[in-house]
């Protein structure tokens, strides 16, 4: 265990290194694993299953969707769940943001971005 994370505020920056180990082991297909739009989440994250011209089928849990291609975005590996710096993600787009920020808050982790602003005496 770092030193740093005996601090009680720790919990709300940062996994331990076995949480994000098991974060980060989740299966991976650069080229199957998508977000398609919904109505009700904003994105669900699904598998290509087929793609006949514009149209993919993704599988979301047990049902099979047809969306648009253009519809379809990419998803990050897992190595990027729950990241303090977006600017690493592989693909930033709107999806994988939300994803982001609401798996970030759900697991009680508040997403900071510190600007370092020079100072003028």
């Amino acid at each position: 265990m770092n030193p740093w994370e005996k601090d009680p505020g720790w919990q709300y920056l940062r996994l331990t290194r076995e949480q994000m180990l098991k974060e980060q082991s989740t299966p991976y297909n650069a080229k199957k694993n998508v977000w398609i739009p919904d109505v009700e989440e904003g994105f669900l994250g699904g598998e290509i299953v087929t793609k006949k011209g514009d149209v993919c089928i993704v599988k979301i849990g047990d049902k099979e969707v047809s969306v648009k291609k253009d519809l379809v975005t990419e998803m990050n590996p897992p190595k990027y769940e729950k990241t303090e710096d977006m600017s690493n993600l592989t693909f930033l787009n709107d999806a994988s943001v939300l994803h982001n920020l609401r798996s970030r808050y759900g697991a009680m982790l508040i997403y900071h971005h510190f600007f370092l602003l020079p100072i003028f005496l």
